[in-house]
């Protein structure tokens, strides 16, 4: 009984210390973690001290407040850079099959992919965009907080040995042609064509903190709000509301819902099961 005592009391003070890290944090370099879900930071963290080489929070904090250089690297830790080309491929496949024919109606699109981490959706929907035509009248803005994850996104560099997953995902969303054609191979990677980010723009977004910047067709962010509180999920569920034109589209993660979200009864089910729904 007194180790599970103590155990406890270790883990309330790291949760203390938790949350005077981002505090810090957002007074120091205006970022604002404070609604993420603390179990997933916890297990960020964590590995951050073992990583970093500190024992508490509160000596980390202490040097992140002195050291620029290593709050870069700290955040990170903070933001979580997951992803794959046409991931979830039958989400891309009802984009493809359900949604572009509606955006097609359209003189312009604009696209927000919200939280575009290295960039792997954005292309996945430029080469989908492309493939159905509406390319060239549409625009597509894709946005993160992390300026490192931007710069990956926009140079289209992958590693090679991710490819293979990439084709098998971009098949079964409903791929025309080898994914192949979209991408020239050299030195262990692969660098995707230029021309499909003609009309992409790339830029600095936090859900937690910045307002809305567009009139969107359609918005995709999926497996983003996973990592916030109810709160702050609901912020940015407000932000992709107030950003989508009357019927214009949100796609969300596949663990991802509005339905518990206070912003629900703006929304209809357009496809329930790959989470795509329209603003009534």
């Amino acid at each position: 009984m007194p180790h599970r005592n103590l155990k406890n009391t270790e883990e309330a003070i790291f949760d203390i210390e938790l949350k005077l890290l981002l505090e810090a944090v957002y007074l120091k370099y205006q970022h604002d973690f404070r609604h993420y879900s603390v179990s997933s930071l916890r297990r960020r963290l964590t590995q951050a001290l073992h990583d970093l080489g500190f024992t508490t929070l509160s000596q980390l904090q202490e040097r992140i407040l002195r050291d620029a250089t290593l709050f870069s690297r700290l955040f990170q830790y903070l933001t979580v850079q997951v992803s794959e080309m046409f991931r979830d491929p039958l989400y891309f496949r009802a984009i493809r099959e359900q949604v572009v024919p509606i955006l097609q109606t359209y003189p312009s699109i604009k696209v927000w992919v919200a939280g575009c981490s290295s960039g792997e959706e954005l292309w996945s929907l430029a080469i989908l965009f492309a493939e159905e035509n509406i390319a060239d009248r549409t625009v597509l803005y894709a946005t993160d907080i992390n300026a490192d994850a931007l710069r990956q996104a926009e140079s289209g560099i992958y590693p090679l040995d991710r490819l293979a997953s990439f084709s098998q995902n971009y098949l079964a969303a409903g791929g025309k042609r080898s994914l192949s054609d979209y991408y020239h191979a050299a030195y262990g990677a692969a660098k995707f064509s230029q021309t499909l980010k003609s009309r992409v723009v790339f830029a600095d977004h936090s859900l937690a903190t910045d307002s809305v910047f567009l009139e969107a067709h359609l918005v995709s962010c999926r497996n983003v709000l996973i990592y916030f509180d109810r709160a702050l999920q609901d912020r940015a569920l407000g932000l992709f509301s107030d950003s989508l034109v009357r019927r214009g589209f949100l796609g969300l993660g596949s663990k991802e819902s509005l339905r518990f979200s206070k912003h629900a009864g703006g929304f209809a089910d357009f496809d329930a099961r790959e989470r795509l729904y329209q603003k009534v």
